[in-house]
């Protein structure tokens, strides 16, 4: 007779004439009601020619992403993964010895103690950056705040992580090309399982914009390697790297500069677009980040010991992340049969988690689980328990979790501290936009706003 433990359930299933006009409709909120439908138990959805199991429960997620991670690899089979694979290669964002020998090599520049050390050329690449909107704020002029945020996101890394080796013009083609990439790969996305022989649309621009990061970023990897110097930037670090007693080879350096740029890129801009119509939909959280910067920067610029007295305004982006996280879905591959939530999960079964659907759910964050709160993260409270940090992990959990997160809060904190203390903005449309299919959590629309130039009543502390 077998062990109770090994008993199993049949999973919940979606059928296909239900889950597929859903998520074709609106992927997003379809995951988020399926996954409060099932009140977190493993879900199958039925998607036409795959069937992938939905995976909500913060218990069920913690031992796909960490406590067997190793039977859940990401998956080159997966639509996701494919697309990523043909960007970024084997590198830090691949699997096995290669992801590891990537991470020994390129972990250290993510330490904390690094990255606050850079709190102050960073405070001053982002606050020179804004010469730009200085001149719309002046004449009034529309601004597109994700274009914006970008250039900011790009003078405070270049600086910081690329020594200058690459320009904040070269970086957002960079940025650009990687917009069209993650967006062009949707219809991949929407059907998972269509082979790559078979062409899709967007396939064309994919490639082209992979090619236009090849062709800012070799050149300046290969004066690199011909003058490594010393520092510990990105591409010093890796033109001295070395894997079994050998140099990097190009295409490693390659595959793993074009992971960094895109980990020390992205999520900061596309996290932040969110803000600006939050804040315009929520005027009491936008009045109480405007007084604690007010309180605590005053007119700026931002420095370092302005960080950690920012409680709030950590808050604002906490709850940010937890409504809006770049890497919205996760897909996975069962490389054995496995017990999930008392579901049998077949061996090479695709597994679907999703930090979007987890941390919108009544189950775990109450009726109230899709308006934006920051309170939740007020520190000693309800929410911020162990069992509400469980159910939030925007920048993923176990061996693979996000060797950004660190540079994320000090880079958002600087970006959002100077800007609130320079500039009022007007939302064109103050309406919440939808997210869009694309790899990273994007809005549908552009973020267009007008900007005006502030009137401190409050003496800045810096003063």
């Amino acid at each position: 007779m077998a062990p109770k433990a090994e008993a199993a359930s049949r999973p919940v299933t979606v059928p296909a004439w239900k889950a597929l006009p859903s998520f074709l409709r609106d992927a997003h909120q379809s995951l988020v009601d399926t996954g409060n439908a099932s009140g977190g138990e493993v879900v199958r959805l039925g998607l036409g020619v795959s069937s992938p199991y939905l995976v909500t429960n913060p218990d069920h997620v913690r031992q796909v992403l960490q406590d067997r991670s190793a039977n859940y690899p990401r998956g080159d089979d997966t639509a996701l993964w494919r697309s990523v694979r043909k960007l970024v290669g084997d590198g830090i964002l691949a699997e096995g010895d290669s992801w590891l020998a990537s991470r020994r090599i390129l972990a250290p520049l993510f330490r904390r103690g690094r990255i606050d050390a850079l709190v102050a050329p960073m405070a001053e690449a982002i606050e020179g950056a804004t010469g730009r909107l200085d001149e719309a704020a002046a004449t009034g002029s529309v601004v597109d705040i994700g274009t914006e945020l970008s250039r900011l996101v790009c003078a405070a890394i270049m600086r910081a992580f690329f020594d200058s080796r690459v320009s904040v013009d070269d970086a957002l083609r960079i940025m650009a090309a990687q917009e069209a990439i993650v967006t062009s790969m949707a219809p991949r996305l929407l059907a998972p399982f269509a082979p790559w022989w078979i062409p899709m649309p967007g396939d064309r621009r994919f490639h082209r914009s992979v090619q236009t990061i090849d062709n800012i970023l070799l050149p300046v990897l290969r004066a690199a390697v011909r003058e490594p110097g010393d520092g510990d930037d990105v591409l010093s670090t890796l033109a001295r790297a070395q894997r079994d007693g050998q140099p990097l080879s190009e295409r490693q350096m390659r595959d793993d500069l074009v992971s960094m740029v895109a980990v020390t890129t992205e999520t900061s801009y596309v996290v932040l677009t969110w803000l600006w119509p939050v804040l315009a939909n929520h005027p009491a959280v936008a009045d109480r980040l405007y007084a604690e910067v007010d309180e605590v920067v005053g007119a700026g610029p931002v420095r370092a010991e302005h960080l950690s007295q920012l409680t709030y305004t950590q808050m604002v982006l906490d709850e940010l992340l937890r409504l809006y996280p770049a890497g919205w879905i996760v897909p996975r591959r069962a490389m054995a049969s496995d017990l999930l939530g008392g579901v049998r999960i077949e061996q090479g079964a695709t597994v679907i988690v999703s930090p979007y659907a987890t941390q919108r759910m009544t189950a775990y964050w109450g009726t109230t689980a899709e308006s934006f709160d920051p309170e939740r993260f007020a520190p000693g409270s309800a929410e911020a328990d162990k069992s509400r940090r469980h159910a939030y992990f925007p920048f993923g959990l176990g061996m693979h979790r996000c060797l950004g997160e660190h540079l994320f809060n000090v880079e958002a904190l600087l970006i959002v501290a100077t800007l609130v203390s320079k500039y009022r903005f007007a939302l064109t449309d103050p309406t919440v936009p939808a997210p869009r299919v694309a790899a990273s959590l994007r809005p549908r629309q552009r973020v267009e706003l007008t900007l005006s130039h502030r009137e401190h009543s409050v003496a800045s502390r810096s003063r």
